[in-house]
């Protein structure tokens, strides 16, 4: 056998799915002459008890088997795949050409009636399929009927079936044994939104400045951000900020009294990575911020940000961490063109065993107040292997705390960073516009990275506006949207987003008057009143995502063809097999991705790929507007970006 998947390198990890996910296992076998094969999979679950399943010739010609497999219970799986010969298909299928035409007729019935006998005394067998096999095996023997007769009672659909089953097996052949981590839902599907809760019931004062939210302040968001379909609300690092070189607005140097600085420059005299700001509140109240998003159906994600301010604790307790210039100076960190000057990188050259041991302590930390969710900002300026350790360490004893990796890097490191553990990673999706862009970023999530690679479709972050949405207007807002939200089964929105916020700082895309420096409120009622707010549309499509199991799988999404340059078009089906329904499950995306205008074009859909034969009309309804049309291959379609951009088309009917 050759090219097993799923596998990460040769097994040297183990390939990742979560709880619910449709696995598809392939690998490539054959034998040498005509006889023909067969090929299973020998799943062994975490309690190691072993399930068999037969798989299926995939495009003819090239000897691709599969088995599609929903993986459901949680821990490591392994799996092997078998090839052997096929007796009774072999014999078959020759018996079938030979006996019509005369040729080693009573050889062609020995050699079946023998091979029918052996498959009747197999134990493993129910008794009226032993009983089903030793019927034929007696009609195949008897001469006094005639050939048909007696080749028909060896084809007979009964036989055909259970010998289907389990085969006839002959010179079988052992793949290497491969493992594949399947870890909860939540690893894998989320719908997440992040919001500063410092912003969240902020009030200016008399003077101008500002008094900030606190954890009982923005737990009154919650419900809010709830009844949008969120499950998962990310909070920007809640501790101490350094004071020295405190940033100003819009990453000014010349910080005023009373500028809160950027929350990810921690630490000052009042604590750490294991301390929580004052102006927050105590750690009872951040418990108390986590039991009412339990009791709203969030999870809270917290941010995970190993740097330090110039006064965080750390840079007198242990200077051994951080870069020393030959000025005696303590490196801070960069990213030209930025320079970060109120915060310093954190160095695991000269004591990576302290730093290691330090980190784990901060984690367990807040597992310990209930946080199993931890967004972990630029992992690629770590050592890899220290990564590794950590979440391997931590998912020992707690196996449902989830990683995410914001590493907007090179795709060999970001891709290395999954493969060691991190179950999610931010991606390159905020940088793919074009149609052309999106159709290859998109098939290659579902197809070349699914094995270990969990994509997070975040449509902005704070440091993140791309012109797109600072000049596509409210329509790029939907299409950004509308495209995450079904084309990946996690994504995830940075609050004013929905207020259609698009005014960039010069010469930058992020925002002005960013909120990683200064306090942000915001009005969501007023907008929504005024039919100003795009939290209506966000939560049809977070409900969308609760009501179509296809759209919560990765490796299920198709492009198909469009004429227009601007319109993309996917597909994602689950059949009935894996739905709890019953039902098929299939949802057709149509996107006009030009913001400024009208598109107008036909769009050539293979239908086989959502389970519709060939030929076949169908019907689909538009979950955006409730409209309804009868589609077959090839549609019509005009998408305005000025009133609804997006088709998301459920099909009905399907098989």
């Amino acid at each position: 056998m050759l090219a097993l998947s799923p596998q990460v390198d040769d097994g040297a990890w183990p390939a990742k799915a979560f709880s619910g996910e449709v696995v598809p296992f392939r690998a490539t076998a054959f034998r040498e002459g005509h006889d023909l094969i067969g090929v299973d999979l020998l799943l062994l679950d975490p309690h190691g008890q072993q399930i068999e399943y037969r798989m299926k010739p995939i495009a003819p010609g090239t000897d691709r088997w599969e088995a599609e497999v929903q993986l459901e219970t949680e821990g490591l799986w392994r799996y092997r795949i078998q090839a052997y010969g096929d007796e009774y298909a072999t014999w078959l299928h020759n018996a079938e050409v030979k006996v019509p035409a005369g040729l080693d007729v009573e050889l062609m019935f020995t050699i079946g009636r023998g091979i029918l006998e052996r498959a009747a005394d197999d134990e493993r067998r129910s008794p009226a399929e032993r009983r089903h096999l030793g019927e034929a095996a007696k009609v195949v023997a008897d001469a006094s009927k005639t050939p048909e007769e007696r080749l028909a009672a060896a084809g007979d659909t009964r036989v055909v079936r259970v010998l289907d089953a389990r085969p006839v097996v002959s010179l079988p052949t052992l793949s290497p044994t491969r493992s594949i981590l399947v870890e909860r839902s939540r690893a894998g599907v989320g719908s997440w939104y992040e919001f500063f809760p410092r912003s969240e019931g902020a009030k200016k004062q008399p003077d101008g400045s500002w008094k900030s939210g606190t954890f009982r302040s923005a737990a009154k968001r919650l419900p809010e951000v709830a009844a949008m379909g969120f499950d998962v609300v990310y909070l920007p690092p809640i501790h101490p900020i350094g004071r020295e070189f405190r940033k100003g607005p819009n990453n000014t140097l010349n910080a005023g009294p009373n500028d809160p600085g950027s929350p990810w420059a921690i630490g000052s005299a009042e604590g750490g990575h294991d301390a929580i700001h004052p102006d927050l509140g105590t750690e009872k109240d951040f418990v108390f911020f986590v039991g009412k998003a339990k009791q709203a159906g969030l999870e809270v994600a917290l941010d995970l940000a190993l740097q330090a301010a110039p006064d965080h604790p750390w840079v007198k307790q242990h200077p051994e961490w951080f870069t020393t210039l030959p000025d005696g100076s303590i490196a801070y960190a960069e990213n030209p063109p930025k320079k970060y000057q109120d915060i310093y990188p954190i160095n695991f050259d000269n004591d990576p065993i302290g730093l290691r041991d330090e980190i784990l302590r901060i984690v367990l930390y807040w597992i310990s107040l209930g946080v199993r969710i931890f967004r972990v900002d630029n992992p690629h300026t770590k050592p890899i292997a220290f990564w590794e350790w950590l979440i391997h360490h931590v998912n020992a004893d707690y196996p449902d705390v989830v990683f995410l990796a914001e590493a907007f890097t090179r795709p060999a490191i970001l891709q290395t960073l999954a493969k060691v553990g991190f179950q999610q990673s931010y991606t390159y999706f905020t940088w793919r516009n074009t149609k052309d862009e999106l159709a290859e970023f998109l098939d290659g999530l579902a197809h070349d990275t699914a094995d270990f690679l969990r994509p997070n479709l975040f449509v902005n972050t704070p440091d993140i506006l791309t012109e797109y949405l600072q000049f596509g207007g409210p329509a790029a807002f939907k299409i950004r949207a509308a495209v995450a939200a079904t084309a990946a089964p996690t994504w995830g929105v940075y609050s004013g987003f929905e207020l259609y916020e698009n005014v960039a700082r010069a010469g930058a895309e992020e925002y002005i008057d960013n909120e990683k420096y200064e306090f942000r409120p915001r009005d969501y009622a007023r907008a929504q009143n005024l039919g100003k707010s795009l939290a209506p549309y966000l939560t049809m499509l977070n409900r969308a995502r609760s009501e179509h199991p296809a759209l919560r799988q990765l490796r299920n999404l198709h492009i198909h063809r469009s004429e227009d340059d601007a319109i993309l078009v996917y597909s994602k089906y689950l059949s009935g097999a894996f739905t709890r329904s019953g039902r098929p499950d299939a949802i057709i995306v149509v996107a006009n991705l030009d913001p400024h205008s009208v598109r107008e074009t036909t769009v050539h859909l293979d239908v086989t790929q959502f389970g519709v034969p060939l030929g076949g009309l169908f019907e689909v309804k538009d979950i955006v507007t409730g409209a309804k049309w009868t589609w077959g291959a090839d549609n019509y379609v005009r998408l305005d970006a000025f009133t609804e951009p997006v088709h998301i088309l459920s099909v009905k009917g399907t098989p």
